[in-house]
């Protein structure tokens, strides 16, 4: 059975397609986009959990995700 491991990052519309490129480069497959509170887009992503390689990139995507959160507070 495959088990997941998930991710949430906000989305800027005005590069939504750059940032959905990037997670996806990273193995993420997008599996929702909703609007928050603040009227913003907010992207709910997917991989296979596997552990030890496959899981590093983990921290880049909270770094990046810390990044476009403080663009949108701009």
């Amino acid at each position: 059975m495959t088990t997941w491991e998930y991710l949430t990052t906000p989305l800027m519309i005005h590069n939504t397609a750059a940032i959905l490129n990037n997670w996806g480069k990273q193995g993420w497959e997008l599996v929702q986009v909703v609007p928050n509170a603040d009227g913003g887009l907010v992207a709910y992503l997917k991989r296979p959990a596997g552990g030890g390689e496959q899981n590093a990139g983990l921290a880049h995507a909270a770094q990046a995700a810390k990044q476009f959160e403080g663009e949108g507070a701009q």
